[in-house]
């Protein structure tokens, strides 16, 4: 027994001592996403569907729960979102290729369809990021047309 109690002493105190590191979080001041706004023109609603279920992940502000503040919670959240900001960033939008947009679009539209976004993990304690599939329907129609427009004139209008 004694050393079943000394491997969680030596656990505990791991676990106090890991609560005085954070990762950096993820905010940006301003409005970072008003870019890609502009040059996406997505429907009001449609923001508001994006912005709920998206930008944590796939911009440069991310609203952080209670629980971010408990280690090592913190740290797989903000692998999360890093891996989410490598994948897409609507925050960088000006900073990516015409091409780059139009394929990243194309894995919206893709991501969407087979159910991938947003992730399962993120609807547990998210639920109004459970996208309907009416919300689903809006944002596949949404970005083939934005793709049909960067296809024809480069940006959209």
């Amino acid at each position: 027994m004694k050393t079943v109690k000394k491997i969680s002493l030596a656990l505990l105190v791991i676990f106090i001592a890991i609560q005085f590191y954070r990762p950096e979080k993820n905010l940006a001041q301003g409005d970072h996403t008003e870019i890609f706004l502009a040059e996406t023109n997505p429907a009001l609603e449609l923001r508001a569907v994006l912005e709920e279920t998206c930008y944590d992940c796939h911009s440069n502000n991310t609203i952080y729960p209670w629980y971010n503040n408990i280690a090592p919670i913190s740290f797989w959240l903000a692998n999360h979102v890093k891996d989410g900001k490598k994948h897409l960033n609507f925050s960088e939008w000006d900073s990516y290729s015409v091409k780059k947009k139009d394929h990243k679009l194309e894995e919206v539209i893709e991501m969407i369809e087979d159910g991938e976004m947003p992730l399962k993990e993120y609807t547990w304690t998210h639920e109004n990021a459970r996208l309907t599939s009416e919300q689903r329907e809006a944002i596949v129609a949404w970005a083939k047309k934005t793709r049909s427009l960067y296809q024809l004139n480069g940006i959209p209008q």
